[in-house]
């Protein structure tokens, strides 16, 4: 099956089959928050990105196997409702970004920074701090050595514009700023997009728009 990364609430998995990396996505809750889990194809080792809601539907979607870390991309609390069941089940090292970590109540064990290295089994994915829907909003890079690089963008980049700054315009600015500088300036119009709610998207797709973005301040 191709995958689209078109899931709903309460519908099955797409999973998106790489040759390093297994990338499985669910949506879960009322915001429609999407939850990712990667697999490492050498070891069998596990990451979820964003414990967003619903514990039972993350614990089966996990499986068995558990997982080693759970990052969630920043502070909002519809990105970590089931966090806390999901850490208590599995043990799993939790990682967040340095700035936003304290506004998540659960204990951040690996405090994120701009350019740290995130592991999933062998495979490394490259964290970017993107500043403007929340202080400390990570994004993550994994750059494919078989293909086309892939980037989780949490609530940082979507289909049609960045994340929401509720009219600020530092904030605004600060955040497509570092979008374009941190991922559109280094890396390829074929980089998949994985946001945090919602279908994804390629920065090819999103890249001639960015002056409209900027143009009309959202």
């Amino acid at each position: 099956m191709t995958y689209s990364g078109a899931v709903e609430v309460g519908g099955p998995a797409d999973v998106h089959e790489l040759t390093d990396l297994m990338i499985s996505k669910i949506a879960v809750g009322p915001m429609n928050n999407n939850a990712y889990l990667l697999r490492c194809r050498a070891t069998d080792e596990q990451l979820l990105i964003d414990a967003a809601n619903d514990s039972a539907r993350l614990l089966d979607f996990i499986g068995d196997d558990g997982i080693a870390s759970v990052v969630t991309t920043h502070r909002h609390g519809d990105h970590w409702q089931a966090l806390d069941e999901v850490v208590r089940a599995t043990g799993a090292r939790t990682h967040a970004g340095r700035h936003d970590a304290e506004g998540i109540p659960v204990a951040t064990d690996v405090l994120v920074d701009d350019g740290d290295t995130i592991r999933v089994g062998r495979v490394a994915l490259t964290a970017r701090h993107l500043v403007g829907h929340t202080p400390g909003s990570i994004a993550l890079v994994y750059d494919d050595p078989h293909g086309h690089p892939h980037v989780f963008t949490g609530d940082c980049l979507f289909p049609g514009g960045v994340g929401n700054t509720w009219g600020e315009e530092r904030s605004f600015a600060s955040l497509i700023n570092d979008v374009e500088r941190k991922l559109f300036d280094v890396l390829p119009d074929e980089t998949w997009v994985y946001p945090g709610h919602g279908a994804d998207t390629t920065l090819g797709a999103e890249r001639p728009h960015l002056g409209e973005w900027r143009e009309r301040g959202w």
